[in-house]
């Protein structure tokens, strides 16, 4: 499909890539969304905790929502999210990732970029409710990439799966860490990694012999962190080899539904491989919206209502 014409023109202030992403992770606050908190069992002896919202009227539409890195169904960007697809006719599923409801997990192992079985046992655990005939998936960040692999990689989709929207996509893991290890997103990538440290210590009083305090005081990045945990923990060889295997560009060819991708030009996470312009241009289900402005996730709207949350409500509506 033709790449999109964004019309996205926020006011001054949030022209700023970095402004826009410090009031959409930090400032913004979304109050008045109900959120229903159910667990599943995973088949590896782990949980995960989905928290649904519902619209007022009865809906047969159901929009899975999932978060970014060190990210839950908490943050503004999922609970706006769901506020404005509950406003609009859909019920929605926000999917708190391993590790990330509140309480740790019960495994070594957490959640990653590449996480496709979680996935699907959030949506087979949907299937088996037999309410949702139309079912979406809505991701942001590491949530976007994990959706579009899941949709690449798999032979044959459930027929209820018909669309989705990515935002703020690192479609090239190894190329995004690259641009967030720059100096231009310092204090980013410290809160990122000072988050990942301290889930690490947890996990350690749970698997001391898995994690000392040595392999915790030497990672001193995000890519020491990948080495280190999010490779070893998953079977990967190391943080070049998950990078590699869990990026979604690999998959984007074969996505055969509706699905939307927003990367904010201004957007200091991403590199240009990080904006899959040349496959989009030739894909017959693929949409590619680049906004000058937006920074990462930080897409500023009037009524506390961004921008990204109108255009998912637009795309997800006109599917039929």
């Amino acid at each position: 499909m033709p790449i999109i014409n964004s019309t996205y023109n926020p006011p001054f202030l949030f022209k700023s890539g970095h402004i826009s992403t410090i009031y959409s992770g930090l400032l913004r606050k979304v109050e008045n969304l109900d959120q229903i908190r159910i667990r599943i069992n995973l088949p590896d002896t782990d949980y995960l905790d989905l928290d649904w919202s519902y619209s007022k009227t009865s809906s047969k539409k159901l929009v899975l929502i999932i978060h970014g890195l060190e990210g839950s169904s908490k943050r503004a960007y999922i609970k706006g999210s769901a506020k404005a697809l509950t406003e609009s006719g859909f019920d929605v599923c926000a999917i708190n990732l391993r590790g990330c409801s509140g309480t740790m997990n019960n495994l070594y192992r957490s959640y990653h970029s590449g996480a496709t079985e979680d996935l699907h046992a959030v949506i087979s655990y949907v299937l088996q409710l037999d309410q949702y005939p139309s079912i979406f998936l809505h991701g942001f960040s590491l949530g976007g990439n994990l959706l579009l692999k899941y949709l690449g990689e798999q032979r044959e989709l459930p027929k209820e799966i018909i669309g989705a929207v990515a935002i703020s996509v690192p479609c090239q893991l190894a190329d995004s860490l690259h641009h967030l290890l720059q100096f231009k997103n310092i204090l980013y990538a410290k809160r990122f990694k000072g988050n990942l440290i301290k889930k690490l210590k947890l996990k350690q009083q749970l698997f001391p012999d898995h994690i000392s305090d040595t392999d915790i005081e030497a990672i001193k990045t995000l890519k020491d962190f990948d080495d280190f945990y999010t490779s070893k923990a998953h079977g990967f060889t190391d943080a070049m080899d998950y990078y590699k295997k869990s990026s979604s560009l690999q998959f984007l060819e074969a996505i055969n539904i509706p699905t939307l991708i927003i990367n904010a030009k201004n957007d200091s996470f991403l590199g240009k491989e990080c904006y899959p312009i040349a496959i989009a241009d030739q894909h017959k289900y693929l949409f590619l919206e680049i906004p000058k402005y937006g920074g990462h996730v930080g897409f500023y709207g009037p009524n506390n209502y961004t921008y990204s949350e109108k255009r998912t409500i637009e795309f997800l509506t006109a599917i039929k």
